[in-house]
């Protein structure tokens, strides 16, 4: 078992925002976003909203789903399902850790 890659700090997410990690580190076909709840937990869902081109990293985070800063499309950031349209095909989720302030993450692995 792959102990994951170290992406970012725990203080390097604004609560209730998210930052995008770079395809060419995850080895992804995609950006991840890594999203910090209100809560302090981290997720990571593909970056782009599956309805159009937008970055959910830039979104707004809270109660457990992130929201697209472009149409509002809204996705639950455990298993990446859709909850308010326009988008209608759910985002992909990977799992992720965080250890002792580090946040590590699990590509393609299923949280």
């Amino acid at each position: 078992m792959s102990d994951g890659i170290r992406v970012a700090s725990l203080d390097d997410i604004p609560e209730g925002e998210g930052i995008a990690i770079d395809k060419a580190i995850t080895g992804t076909d995609d950006n991840i976003a890594l999203l910090r709840d209100t809560d302090d937990t981290v997720w990571a869902l593909d970056d782009t909203c599956t309805h159009e081109d937008a970055s959910l990293a830039d979104g707004w985070v809270e109660d457990g789903f992130v929201e697209c800063p472009l149409h509002s499309s809204k996705f639950c950031l455990k298993n990446g399902e859709v909850q308010g349209l326009p988008a209608t095909k759910n985002a992909c989720p990977h799992r992720v850790e965080v250890r002792d302030g580090e946040v590590y993450l699990f590509p393609r692995e299923t949280p």
